[in-house]
C-alpha cells in the first residue's frame, strides 16, 4: 500500500511539474501565437482521434456493426490499392478504389465496377488489374461524379460472383450513389465472373459490358429484370471465339422475343459487336483477344454503356 501511495505521489508531481512548464512555455513574452495555435489544434487532434478511437471500440463491444474495411495505402493513377471488405459471408475481398475528393456524400454518385481477366487476379500482384487494363480510367471520361471499384478476385467463378455482389451492395449502401447509374464490365475471365453475377442479381446494375469472353450463367433472370447486356470479341478471338457470344446473343434474343417485345426493344437491351480484323489493323494490339485495350477506348462501346 506505501509503495503504491509513493508511486502515486510521484506521477501526481511529474503531472503538476509538466503543466507548470507548458504554462510557462505559452506565458513567455514574444512567443510566436500562431505558432502557439498549431501545436493547441495538434494536440486537440490527437484527443479528437482518440475519442473517436474510444468510441468505435465501445461500439464493437456494444454489438452495433462498423464499417468491415481494412483500407490500402499505396495509391496508382488516383486509385487506392489493396483495400479488404473483410465479408462475414463471402470472406475477404480485395480490390482497388477511385473516390475523387470532392466526393462529401452531399450528392449521388454513380458506380461502375470493372472485372479483370486473368493477368488482373489478386495473386497476379496488387493493383495488376489496373496495371495492365484501362477501363477504370477510360471510364473517367464519361462520368465525372463516379466511384469507380475494380476488384482483384480468385477465380472467375461462383465465388467472386458472390464477392463481386457483396462488393457492389457494399458501396451501395455505404456510399451516396444513385441506383439508376450503376455499371459494370468483364474483360475475359471477368466477363466469365460477370455473366454468372448477372445470373444471379442482375437487378443491382444498369447495364453490362461483356468483353472478350464467354457466358457461363443463365439467361431468364437477366431478361426477366431487362438489364441491358453488350457483348463485344473479335470474330477470330485467339482463346474464346466468337461463336459462345453469337450464342448467348441468340438466347438472350429469343427470350426477349418470347416475352412479346419488337426487334427494337430487344436492340436496346442486348447487343453483339463482332469486330472483324480490320478493326485491329493498324492499332497496337497484336491479337484480337487483346481487344480490351481498344474497347475501352471506343467511344461507341464505352458510351453505350455510360448512357444507359
Amino acid at each position: 500500500m506505501e509503495k503504491r501511495k509513493l508511486v502515486l505521489t510521484i506521477i501526481g508531481v511529474v503531472s503538476l511539474a509538466m503543466v507548470i512548464m507548458v504554462y510557462i512555455y505559452f506565458s513567455k513574452p514574444g512567443r510566436d501565437e500562431k505558432k502557439n495555435q498549431q501545436i493547441i489544434n495538434q494536440v486537440q487532434t490527437v484527443q479528437q482521434k482518440t475519442d473517436e478511437k474510444k468510441e468505435n471500440t465501445e461500439k464493437n463491444t456494444s454489438g452495433d456493426e462498423l464499417e468491415n474495411v481494412t483500407p490500402g495505402s499505396e495509391e496508382y493513377r488516383g486509385f487506392l490499392l489493396d483495400n479488404v471488405l473483410h465479408s462475414p459471408n463471402e470472406g475477404d475481398i480485395h480490390y482497388n478504389v477511385y473516390i475523387q475528393d470532392a466526393y462529401d456524400g452531399t450528392k449521388e454518385y454513380a458506380l461502375y465496377v470493372t472485372l479483370p481477366g486473368y493477368q488482373g487476379l489478386y495473386f497476379q500482384g496488387v493493383g495488376e488489374n489496373i496495371r495492365t487494363e484501362d477501363f477504370g480510367f477510360e471510364a473517367q471520361k464519361y462520368i465525372t461524379d463516379m466511384i469507380i471499384v475494380a476488384p482483384q478476385l480468385n477465380d472467375w467463378g461462383q465465388t467472386s460472383a458472390d464477392q463481386t455482389i457483396e462488393l457492389t451492395q457494399y458501396f451501395l449502401t455505404h456510399y451516396i450513389i444513385n441506383p439508376s447509374k450503376v455499371y459494370i464490365n468483364g474483360y475475359s475471365g471477368g466477363g466469365e465472373t460477370l455473366s454468372l453475377v448477372l445470373a444471379k442479381q442482375p437487378e443491382l446494375y444498369t447495364a453490362a459490358l461483356m468483353c472478350s469472353s464467354q457466358w457461363d450463367g443463365a439467361y431468364e433472370l437477366v431478361v426477366e429484370m431487362k438489364t441491358p447486356v453488350y457483348f463485344v470479341i473479335g470474330e477470330s478471338d485467339e482463346y474464346y471465339g466468337s461463336e459462345p457470344f453469337k450464342e448467348a446473343y441468340q438466347q438472350i434474343h429469343e427470350l426477349y422475343k418470347e416475352q412479346g417485345l419488337s426487334e427494337s426493344e430487344i436492340d436496346k437491351l442486348v447487343v453483339l459487336d463482332v469486330k472483324d480484323k480490320d478493326y485491329f489493323e493498324g492499332t497496337p494490339v497484336t491479337y484480337q483477344h487483346g481487344g480490351g485495350y481498344l474497347f475501352c477506348r471506343d467511344k461507341e462501346i464505352m458510351g453505350w454503356l455510360f448512357n444507359q
